[in-house]
């Protein structure tokens, strides 16, 4: 029994898929409490203990300021929301589904007769971005999404599981 845990863990850590969590017991690696995005700042912080543990450099949706209003506004979503699931095999590298949309966004949406939209992600590069490199946080270029580079994801990915609170900030 004991056997084949470490095999799942051993084969989620060399996949980098699977159970994010099994992967990160296997390797040592530190899991974080929170994501905070402060989107003025254009920053990512990975938080334990009240302690910033890494920032990353992020580019936003194309229309960086204000709260995300309805689907196809180009925002980035502001509020407190959760990292809802994994997705290895996305369009920009990886992807970590944040639990957009809250329930505060979907009255928000309602009000105005507009569909609330979802699908908002962290997330690498897409693959005509590669060549921003370092410097993809300088262009807002998501869709409202947060994106970093696929190094960077990778890290992130392996740091957090399903539940880690995110909030994002003005």
């Amino acid at each position: 029994m004991r056997v084949g845990a470490v095999l799942r863990c051993w084969l989620a850590g060399v996949a980098g898929v699977g159970w994010p969590h099994a992967a990160q017991a296997a390797r040592g690696i530190e899991k974080v409490e929170k994501i905070v995005v402060v989107k003025s700042e254009r920053t990512l912080y990975l938080v334990r203990g009240g302690q910033i543990l890494k920032t990353y450099r992020v580019a936003l949706g194309r229309q960086p300021r204000g709260t995300k209003l309805y689907q196809g506004d180009g925002r980035t979503p502001e509020g407190s929301y959760s990292v809802a699931a994994f997705n290895p095999g996305s369009q920009f590298y990886r992807s970590i589904r944040v639990s957009y949309p809250n329930e505060q966004d979907r009255v928000r949406a309602r009000a105005m007769g507009q569909s609330v939209g979802g699908d908002i992600m962290i997330h690498g590069l897409a693959p005509e971005r590669l060549g921003y490199g370092a410097d993809h946080w300088l262009y807002n270029w998501t869709s409202g999404c947060i994106a970093v580079t696929n190094e960077e994801i990778d890290e992130i990915w392996q740091r957090v599981e399903i539940g880690t609170p995110i909030e994002i900030r003005p």
